[in-house]
């Protein structure tokens, strides 16, 4: 039946309206801080209380505040991994994975687990002993422990280094193939969010503004705030010039998509990582560009570039691979521009 949630939760200053659904798989929420996506999360995990709505879990009714129902935390059979993941520092290793479990139960379910999440030998360490690798690995192992028939993830990699991080999301993506059940992992992580995330969900100002496919919305944002919070950093005020033609106000230039523009885009965007090497003068979307700017990362070139001599014209990003030289010509396909509606 999977997790459904119909939620409206008002504060002074701030309005919570969230509405999803999910069968299985991971459902990424994802939005700048402050624009309610922990406050959703505790709110399905009976943390938080909304003002109305409704919340259902494999056809059990969670909340519904027309009925009067709200079941505590600890009935809803609901896994919650918190930020800082919130381990007991009184409590070993072995003692934090089993404090929700029956009695009777513990021991061969806190070894299987401990196996599972390649944690022998830790079983007697304190969190402050832990790396921070391995505390999330309990704090997971934690939260599967009871079998509950959801996750609940809030931003899990935010207390872990570079390095660290894209180990622990490999691994945690190799966890969550064997769970089965629904999954709710919000972040503020563009790149985290496309790896792990089947579906999406983005949040701005408490709503949410877009859902659907990852890779769809990361592809066709359709709207100025989604493109903005996938990682669009190029976004320039645009007017449709007809047909599949658009004119990039602020960079003074024609762009060309991929399909017709509708009259009602009112941006264009461009990822600055799709941009390429111009192979010929016949390149669709060729530029003549000009380095204002060239910064030297691990692994590309990143520069700040004009595409026109126009007095005033406005700057872009481009990130090209460190092996590739800097080119005086760029282009872009015309799949990878973008029109936006929205204000810029």
């Amino acid at each position: 039946m999977g997790l459904g949630v119909d939620i409206r939760r008002k504060l002074k200053g701030f309005s919570l309206d969230a509405a999803f659904s999910i069968e299985d798989g991971v459902l990424g929420i994802l939005g700048a801080s402050g624009s309610g996506k922990s406050m959703m999360l505790r709110s399905v995990a009976g943390i938080d209380q909304p003002t109305e709505g409704r919340i259902e879990l494999s056809g059990r009714v969670l909340y519904d505040s027309s009925r009067g129902i709200h079941l505590r935390p600890q009935n809803r059979r609901v896994g919650y991994l918190f930020q800082h993941y919130a381990l007991f520092p009184h409590m070993t290793v072995a003692e934090n994975i089993s404090c929700a479990l029956p009695r009777d139960h513990r021991r061969a379910k806190v070894d299987m687990l401990m196996g599972r999440f390649q944690l022998r030998g830790l079983e007697k360490r304190y969190p402050s002993q832990l790396s921070g690798g391995q505390q999330q690995r309990v704090a997971v192992a934690r939260c599967v422990a009871a079998e509950p028939e959801a996750l609940l993830l809030d931003e899990p990699f935010s207390a872990l280094d570079a390095g660290m991080r894209e180990q622990m999301q490999l691994e945690l993506q190799a966890m969550l193939r064997d769970y089965g059940g629904p999954v709710v992992l919000v972040t503020h992580d563009q790149r985290e969010a496309y790896r792990l995330c089947g579906r999406l969900a983005v949040f701005e100002a408490g709503r949410c503004i877009a859902k659907g496919n990852t890779k769809e919305l990361f592809t066709r944002p359709g709207l100025v705030q989604v493109a903005r919070l996938t990682g669009c950093r190029n976004i320039s005020p645009a007017r449709p010039l007809g047909g599949k033609k658009l004119l990039a106000l602020d960079w003074g230039v024609e762009l060309i998509t991929d399909r017709p523009v509708p009259g009602d885009v009112t941006a264009v965007g461009i990822r600055e990582e799709r941009w390429v090497h111009a192979e010929g003068l016949g390149a669709v979307n060729r530029f003549i560009i000009s380095y204002l700017e060239r910064f030297e990362e691990m692994d590309a070139h990143s520069a700040r570039v004009l595409l026109s001599d126009q007095p005033g014209a406005a700057s872009l990003r481009v990130r090209l691979p460190r092996r590739t030289q800097l080119p005086d010509a760029l282009c872009v396909a015309p799949e990878d521009v973008l029109p936006l509606r929205g204000e810029v």
